[in-house]
């Protein structure tokens, strides 16, 4: 009887040991997915800041190009509609 509590005891201790061992690896695991899919999202969300500011860069150039080429026709447009009563 005594030698059965023994080995109840020694399987339990051992279940124990796996589960922690279990729970220890999966944690490391989920761990290193997580980190995985940040760095993931961090490279995506890099890559479309950075399209985002090439777009607005090209936008403010085209806008300062038309400003050059129509800024005296803005300017008379304006001063007419300021005179005109």
């Amino acid at each position: 009887m005594d030698d059965a509590g023994v080995r109840k005891k020694a399987l339990a201790k051992e279940m124990e040991e796996k589960t922690a061992a279990f729970d220890r690896e999966l944690e490391q695991k989920t761990a290193a997915r997580i980190s995985c899919i940040q760095k993931q999202m961090e490279q995506e969300m890099q890559e479309e800041l950075d399209k985002q500011a090439a777009d607005a860069r090209g936008m403010i150039a085209r806008l300062e190009e038309t400003y050059e080429k129509q800024h005296k026709l803005y300017a008379e447009s304006l001063f007419r509609s300021m005179i005109k009563e």
